[in-house]
């Protein structure tokens, strides 16, 4: 399966990231050790949402969409989304 996860900064609550993974609990861990330049200075993070896919390609282009999207298509996403 292919995960495309959303995390939110614990110290920084409105910044969140949006990462493409076969492993989500592997990925936050590496993110909240620092591994991850950019998601370092704003460690810890916290995941808020994840969704699975059969298919590479469809959660690569579901990523893109979120990264290309407004705050208010991320937000609505994660708020329709049970973790």
């Amino acid at each position: 399966m292919h995960y495309v996860y959303i995390l939110r900064s614990q110290p920084s609550p409105l910044k969140l990231y949006i990462g493409l993974t076969q492993d989500v609990e592997r990925r936050v861990q590496q993110h909240n050790r620092g591994d991850t330049p950019y998601t370092r200075t704003d460690a810890p993070w916290e995941l808020e949402a994840y969704v699975a896919f059969k298919n590479r390609q469809v959660a690569e282009d579901f990523e893109r969409y979120l990264k290309a999207g407004s705050q208010l298509v991320v937000d609505s996403v994660v708020s329709s989304i049970v973790v």
